[in-house]
This record gives C-alpha cells, sequence and structure tokens, in this order.
C-alpha cells in the first residue's frame, strides 16, 4: 500500500478470448523509496506509488506527510 496515495491491491477478473473469468490482481506500481527532510535533517524511508512521488515533487515532502497523517496512510515519519 502506498504511503502518501493510499493505492493498494485491487480484485478483478482475467477475461480469456473465451470469455472465461478468473480472479486476477492489480498491484499498484510500488517503490521503496528515501527522501531528504530537510527541516528535521534526516532521511525518510517511505513505500510510495509512482503517483505518490508525483505528489510529492508538487506539494512538497512535508505537506504531503502532514496529509497522509491526517488521513491515517501512516502513523509516524
Amino acid at each position: 500500500m502506498c504511503q502518501i496515495t493510499g493505492k493498494k491491491m485491487m480484485v478483478g477478473n482475467h477475461v480469456s478470448h473465451s470469455n472465461r473469468r478468473v480472479k486476477r490482481r492489480f498491484y499498484p506500481n510500488l517503490f521503496t523509496r528515501k527522501f531528504w527532510l530537510p527541516e528535521e535533517n534526516r532521511w525518510v524511508t517511505l513505500k510510495v506509488s509512482a503517483n505518490g512521488i508525483r505528489t510529492i515533487t508538487k506539494n512538497g515532502l512535508l505537506a504531503s506527510l502532514k496529509k497522509a497523517k491526517q488521513e491515517g496512510l501512516i502513523t509516524k515519519y
């Protein structure tokens, strides 16, 4: 599960040419990344999706961490 956006695995069907349906999983595009937090002068390791990396780039790391903590996606950082 992404610690910034909350994206997680989804379940759906794999549909064959003959239209048979078999359960499958859709995994989010997750990465384990270290981000530098200059306000606390330390590195923060997060498991984030590609969309989460774009969100951090756009809004800033501290703002993204505060929002994720407020939404209950992370407990501490």
